[in-house]
């Protein structure tokens, strides 16, 4: 049996995907899709507001320790 190379590999595995999950591919992309909004909304709403663990950690710093 000849050694398949990494890209032989690669296009078999594409190739099986389209045969056997073609009808929900449109589905899975745009699973994919609202995940990535979500995460963006999240990522440009977490970088205006500080967490609770930010907030935590800056007054434990500003009270001496005994």
């Amino acid at each position: 049996m000849p050694n398949l190379g990494g890209a032989t590999g690669l296009i078999l595995v594409l190739i099986v995907l389209v045969i056997f999950a073609a009808p929900k591919l449109p589905q899975m992309a745009k699973s994919v899709a609202q995940s990535m909004n979500i995460f963006k909304s999240e990522i440009k709403t977490g970088k205006n507001e500080p967490s609770a663990a930010d907030a935590e950690a800056s007054t434990d710093e500003k009270q001496p320790k005994n």
